[in-house]
């Protein structure tokens, strides 16, 4: 009997498949897979994008020491960082 004869008669007999075919199960795996895959590599970016948000955190807290040293120092923190000049606000004076 052909395959599709023998699936009709199991139909007829009210019998149920145990089984999903080779090629759904093939197709089955290989999209999980590859859903398992892209989560991998997103809580990889995931990781590093934490580490990169303590690193420009660290960044902003040495700046602001850094602005109140300079404040303390020359009145302002406003300075040209190209050239390092001053920029003392006029109305101050």
């Amino acid at each position: 009997m052909a395959k599709n004869t023998t699936k009709k008669i199991k139909e007829l007999n009210g019998e149920k498949p145990t089984k999903i075919s080779n090629e759904h199960l093939n197709k089955m795996q290989e999209i999980i897979n590859n859903l398992n895959r892209g989560q991998m590599e997103i809580g990889g970016l995931e990781t590093r994008k934490h580490g990169l948000l303590k690193h420009v955190a660290s960044f902003q807290s040495d700046l602001g020491s850094l602005q109140e040293e300079l404040s303390k120092e020359y009145g302002t923190a406003n300075v040209n960082i190209h050239t390092g000049e001053i920029n003392y606000d006029e109305q101050a004076d």
